[in-house]
């Protein structure tokens, strides 16, 4: 993705942007596939709860590193910040109140102002998030 992303969005400027970005996309890729693992497996609904209970706490950790930037690097939009409004949708659509305690992140939301509105219409097909093989997010 990093390599087709427009220069303008890749990576950050600053030194400090630039670690910043590199730090969030593997998390994001960890707090992606901690959500598959339990959509994928035969146990879904034994690991739901356990999913659930920890949420919080990931979601927490994003919204201090968030802060009260605009965007995960700064004040300029960067790929990681579509990826992070990716995973933070499939989590909302998972559990849809669990971004309620965090105000910086329903706003970071807020901002893909065309893509939120988008979402809000008919055309939007929320689902399938995962393939025919998950046990969650797979039908229409």
């Amino acid at each position: 993705l990093t390599v087709l992303v427009s220069p303008h969005l890749a990576g950050g400027e600053t030194e400090e942007e630039i670690l910043r970005v590199d730090m969030l996309e593997n998390q994001i890729m960890d707090f992606r596939m901690s959500l598959v693992m339990v959509c994928y497996n035969p146990d879904f609904e034994k690991l739901k709860p356990g999913y659930l209970e920890q949420l919080p706490g990931k979601l927490k950790l994003f919204s201090n590193f968030l802060g009260d930037r605009k965007w995960f690097a700064g004040e300029k939009l960067t790929f990681v910040d579509f990826l992070m409004f990716d995973v933070l949708e499939q989590n909302r659509i998972f559990e849809p109140k669990c971004l309620e305690p965090f105000k910086n992140l329903k706003d970071f939301m807020d901002r893909f102002g065309k893509v939120a509105a988008y979402m809000k219409s008919s055309r939007f097909l929320k689902m399938p998030i995962n393939n025919k093989m998950a046990k969650w997010g797979n039908k229409k």
